[in-house]
């Protein structure tokens, strides 16, 4: 719990004493900095943990050469630089970035102790294997080979789909598009990462809406802000940094601050506006605001007219929630949502954040697009200080997606259409008959297994347990590779344990043994492989605002751990297609080359704009961060002058084009080749009779001052602009489509850069559309969530049918219609604290970080405790609805309302009040275990891209 603590920490009997024996003493701030290597004088945490990492003395950090290494932060998106010292192959010490635009000198509790990472005393050192109930120390090779032989012999007896690939978001751009390079020469779309389980219907409403599913402004551009309103996110906690930049705008602007939430959280402490609403209803919450918008005319009615397609139908949805039905569903008084909607009105630009809170629901594509549409109709999108500012979770969570990590793509979000597995094979020189070759040639519904959607890591569990006829793919999972990923964040851990132990293999590809290791009580079959951390290799990383960083190696590799990329091309190798896949990568003894795996991708997402950002622009960036402005991020003079930080995608056509990134997505203010947009044409021209391009509104400088569609060859040829390509250029196109060619296939970039020359944006100059019209719901609307206590709303708002997809049989209605708020009365809601990160198996493995939250815990309002008969400090047993169920502290608080309980979802290692830490490998337990608030947690999927619901399900405490 959050609470100060005493002078030394308490010791414990048996193997739960190592956090003691850790830190002994009493850690104040002035020791944590030192130890954790933001002060010189060195090791502490080695020392304190008796390492077997070499020791550097301070003498010897003073008198020898020390190396000062840029890298990125390895937790959250924000991107915050680290500059690492390195003295004797060493890692020191470490300072904060005070160059970079993005943290501004400042670390937060996790960034300032990542160093203990390089030299953590809890992580996997070599290979090891699970033999008759014990862990076993293996070889590289003998690893390698035995995993490689099982899987070949369960693709021989049932196929390619039945290896699961689950990717990681903690992996750089170039790892993670090899793994999916990887997955696609094995033959399976079964591969995914974090993104489905935190931002997934964030990326699917977000680009449905408008064309592109990421943040479309940037944490600095929130300077510029007149309002900030918040919902579903506690950046206090989970992207402490942020809060930098939207205090600043809070301060300098006198920009009211408006916090959203179930919860009084840390961020909500700093809101001007606290609004408290019911989990599950935000879109009736949002609905609530735009009533009163439009009730008053507060619209923007030019920007509506020429710029969004569809907000008639979304009038009529919102004239439906009247003040009274708002607070009915929501619990929020309508009055409050007058105020927020009139101080919204009167304070443009504004801009709108979201994160997790309000992407883990059934209907979480309809929130996202709920809140996409109250910008929409304010007139904040396409400018500074406005937009809607998303903040993904992991530092690479965004780069993962963009590099296609996904069960539903290929790199740059192409799709896994014929055209798209083309475009890929061009790329990759690959025989486009020999890849298909790779897949089964099983076929359902009358789509072959190369382009069905994979099962997504949310319903991995179903691909090992649901009957094989009841599936969209010839058998069952049998192995699964959870290569960087925390079990214990996915729900219905109880059914995770039963398929962990029907798996044929389980591999485990991570610097840390995570809850993958002990979970289930599996005596064989069990592989551990030691990765190194981020800061043991180098490449480009994304943060939320699109921006690339990129990292440099601060330390070889430790123990026996290898880089990704290096297992991969082992892989690669057993498996027999190594040649294949890196025919343009070169490799160093084992180890591709990062750089040649960055100009591959280059050379292939042109519908990204991850094209011009050469490993030489990102350096070039990365050496003169002091260039850049800190608010508008575009460097003033000096190697990069003109270029926005990071080359914010899109940065369109190739890098000898030298566009400077796009840092405000669809800003109609700024010209195309200095860094504007329109809402991308990925929609058609028209619908139902209505015009869907944009209404005389275009770039500065544009030939064509309208809307237009996305731009081919044979639009050129039209305009009469196909002059302007080179000789190279027309063949390249030529030799792919011909007039048909378009400016996401060209793999010359000559059609972007034509375009651009005129004026126009590649993609098209088209409206956002408010009405996604192939979703299951249109027009968003509020939907009660599978589990709920509210039974007087669900005949009002039910959920969905029953429904077969992403393979998998997905149950709504079913589940629904039973009434467990009997039994189970009150919401369970989940989210982040600000000393862990993740699944958490990295920070609670760091003594300086453990120190901190030591308890795994339950908030329960003082109203609901006293009814309880519960005391703060005291054991409860929280239980959902499905019977799995968690032994943790409780913590009495007014954070949360009556009826409402949080839970933290960063501990593992406990079970159903069972202490696995005998489990783990010897020496690699971390410091503090406890339950996963996931045990408790229920089944529950969005309609469309399959994320799981974690805010919004049910549950009942009892003193333990």
């Amino acid at each position: 719990m959050l609470r100060k603590k005493t002078n030394s920490v308490g010791q414990r009997a048996g193997r739960t004493n190592i956090l003691a024996q850790a830190a002994s003493t009493s850690v104040d701030r002035r020791a944590f900095l030192r130890g954790s290597g933001l002060a010189i004088g060195g090791l502490a945490a080695v020392a304190a943990t008796g390492g077997t990492v070499t020791q550097a003395s301070a003498a010897t950090a003073v008198n020898g050469a020390v190396e000062t290494i840029k890298s990125v932060c390895t937790h959250c998106s924000v991107g915050c630089t680290v500059v690492a010292e390195v003295a004797s192959g060493v890692w020191t010490g470490q300072e904060p970035g005070w160059d970079s635009p993005f943290n501004l000198g400042a670390h937060c509790a996790k960034g300032a102790a990542v160093r203990e990472h390089a030299h953590g005393e809890r992580r996997l050192k070599y290979p090891m294997k699970k033999e008759n109930g014990e862990w076993v120390r293996i070889s590289w090779d003998q690893a390698i080979n035995e995993i490689g032989d099982g899987m070949m012999k369960i693709r021989d007896e049932s196929g390619p789909d039945s290896v699961y690939w689950l990717g990681s978001a903690k992996s750089n751009n170039e790892q993670a598009y090899l793994f999916r390079k990887f997955a696609a020469y094995w033959g399976t779309n079964n591969v995914d990462h974090q993104a489905r389980i935190c931002h997934s219907t964030t990326v699917a409403g977000v680009a449905n809406t408008w064309g592109y599913g990421a943040m479309t402004n940037s944490y600095n551009d929130i300077h510029n802000s007149k309002a900030i309103f918040l919902i579903g996110g506690n950046p206090a906690e989970a992207h402490p940094v942020s809060l930098l930049h939207m205090l600043r705008a809070k301060e300098q602007n006198n920009a009211p601050f408006i916090v959203c939430d179930p919860r009084f959280t840390r961020t909500a402490a700093h809101a001007d506006e606290y609004v408290r609403f019911r989990p599950g209803t935000d879109v009736a919450l949002i609905w609530g605001i735009l009533y009163h918008i439009f009730e008053n005319g507060w619209e923007d009615q030019e920007f509506i007219r020429t710029r969004v397609w569809g907000m008639d139908q979304i009038k009529e949805e919102v004239a439906k929630w009247t003040p009274e039905e708002v607070e009915r569903v929501t619990g929020t008084p309508g009055s409050q949502l007058k105020r927020v909607a009139r101080t919204l009105a009167n304070n443009r630009p504004g801009t709108v954040i979201w994160c997790m809170g309000g992407t883990q629901h059934t209907n979480g594509n309809n929130n996202t697009r709920a809140y996409c549409v109250l910008q929409l109709a304010l007139g904040n999108m396409g400018t500074a200080g406005g937009g809607t500012n998303i903040f993904r979770g992991h530092d690479n969570v965004q780069g993962a997606t963009d590099l296609g990590v996904l069960a539903n793509t290929l790199p740059g979000y192409y799709g896994l259409s014929d055209g798209s597995w083309a475009h890929w094979a061009r790329v990759w020189e690959e025989d486009l008959d020999w890849l298909k070759g790779r897949f089964s040639d099983a076929e359902f519904g009358d789509k072959k297994m190369m382009n069905q959607t994979g099962i997504p890591v949310s319903r991995w569990i179903d691909g090992v347990l649901e009957d094989a006829e009841n599936m969209d793919q010839p058998d069952n999972t049998r192995a699964m590779v959870f290569w960087g990923h925390a079990p214990n964040s996915q729900t219905r851990m109880k059914e995770m344990k039963t398929a962990m132990e029907k798996l044929d293999m389980l591999v485990v590809v991570d610097p840390y043994p995570t809850v993958s290791a002990v979970l289930h009580d599996r005596e064989d079959g069990v592989y551990l492989l030691p990765a190194c951390t981020q800061f043991e290799t180098y490449g480009s990383v994304t943060a939320s605002n699109r921006s690339l960083q990129w990292r440099e190696k601060v330390v070889e590799p430790l123990f026996e751990s290898l880089p990704d990329h290096t297992i991969m091309h082992k892989f690669a190798t057993k498996f027999g297609f190594a040649d294949k896949m890196f025919r343009n990568i070169a490799v160093n003894g084992e180890e591709p080359l990062i750089e040649d795996i960055t100009r591959e991708f280059n050379r292939g997402m042109w519908t990204i704009g991850y094209t011009g950002q050469s490993p030489e622009r990102l350096r070039m960036h990365m050496e003169n961060q002091h260039t850049f402005d800190r608010t508008s991020l575009r460097a003033i003079g000096g190697p990069a002058d003109g270029d926005y930080y990071g080359l914010p995608w899109p940065s369109w056509g190739t890098a000898e084009m030298n566009h400077p990134g796009t840092p405000n997505l669809y800003d109609m203010s700024l010209p195309v080749a200095e860094g504007g947009l329109a809402f991308r044409a990925r929609f058609g021209v028209e619908r139902d009779g209505d015009n869907l391009l944009a209404e005389g509104v275009s770039n500065p400088g544009a030939e064509i001052q309208d809307g237009y569609p996305e731009f081919t060859m044979q639009m050129l040829m039209d305009l009469g602009w196909d002059g302007d390509l080179t000789a190279e250029e027309r063949a390249a196109i030529d030799a792919v489509a011909g007039p048909k060619t378009n400016w996401k296939t060209d793999l010359s970039g000559g059609i972007q850069r034509v375009a651009i020359k005129h004026g126009c944006a590649p993609f098209g100059n088209a409206k956002a559309r408010a009405v996604v019209w192939t979703f299951p719901d249109p027009v968003p609307v509020h939907r009660e969530p599978l589990y709920t206590n509210r039974r007087d709303l669900v005949a009002d708002y039910p959920t969905y049918e029953d429904k077969k997809f992403w393979r998998l049989p997905t149950m709504y209605k079913s589940i629904q219609e039973n009434d467990f708020s009997a039994d189970y009365p009150i919401v369970l809601t989940s989210g982040r604290l600000v000393e862990y990160e993740g699944g958490g198996d990295e920070t609670r493995s760091n003594p300086w970080l453990a120190e901190l939250q030591q308890d795994m815990f339950v908030e329960v309002n003082p109203r609901d405790a006293n009814n309880l008969g519960i005391r703060d400090g005291e054991q409860v047993w929280v239980e959902g609805p499905e019977g799995g169920k968690v032994k943790v502290m409780a913590m009495v608080t007014e954070r949360v309302a009556s009826g409402v309980a949080f839970m933290p979802f960063h501990f593992g290692g406990h079970l159903e009040g069972e202490d696995l830490r005998s489990k783990y490998p010897e020496g690699a337990d971390p410091y503090v275990l406890g339950e996963s608030t996931n045990t408790a947690q229920t089944y529950g999927y969005d309609s469309v891209t399959q994320m799981q619901e974690t805010k919004a399900t049910l549950c009942k405490i009892w003193a333990a």
